[in-house]
């Protein structure tokens, strides 16, 4: 795998993470009606202060237990079966009429930390399918491979975020709702195949 094929398969997994509906998002959406995208951004800042870490600590792991035969295996599956539970659950979340809403009492950047590291879904995610996205980045580039992951994951954090607030303080309808919902079906599919692309590389 290329460095640029390596990105781009990173991108469009991590989407089911960056765009998912949910209580960062809805937050994203009452802080951006006042702050635009400098609210965003700073969210998206409190979210890197927890995703970085973690995200190295699952790596350190990886390293630690990449010398076991099946490991690679079990990575695949793992992360081949949350693409496609995630997939239907954005599929299901796009379906539905309304998003909820959350309007936080604290600063957007204590708020994006606090409901990165208090959502179950963000720590599945990266113990299911980040994991996988790491330990092809270690293989790749060895431990420089973690930073390298994160690298081509973290930026869509904040092109997300802030757009968000943009269009939050524009008073736009959950970011023209229409071509959000079949923007997400799209990429549901996409995480489908790479569902399947991460089974192919089991060795049966």
């Amino acid at each position: 795998m290329t460095l640029v094929q390596f990105a781009i398969t990173v991108a469009i997994v991590s989407i089911s993470g960056v765009m998912s509906p949910g209580p960062l998002f809805a937050a994203n959406l009452s802080y951006g009606i006042k702050g635009g995208m400098k609210s965003g951004l700073k969210m998206a800042m409190g979210h890197t202060m927890v995703e970085l870490p973690l995200v190295v600590l699952l790596g350190l792991g990886i390293v630690s237990l990449g010398t076991l035969p099946q490991f690679r295996e079990i990575s695949s599956i793992m992360g081949a079966i949350s693409l496609f539970v995630f997939a239907g659950i954005q599929i299901k979340s796009v379906l539905r009429k309304t998003f909820s809403t959350f309007i936080p009492r604290r600063g957007p950047i204590l708020a994006g930390a606090l409901l990165t590291g208090l959502n179950p879904f963000f720590i599945a995610w990266w113990f299911t399918i980040g994991s996988k996205l790491i330990s092809d980045g270690i293989i790749l580039y060895s431990l420089l491979g973690i930073f390298v992951m994160f690298a081509f994951h973290i930026w869509m954090d904040y092109l997300w975020m802030g757009t968000v607030g943009v269009l939050s303080s524009k008073g736009r309808n959950i970011i023209s709702e229409k071509y959000y919902r079949i923007f997400m079906v799209g990429t549901s599919a996409a995480l489908i195949y790479f569902g399947i692309s991460f089974l192919e590389q089991i060795k049966f």
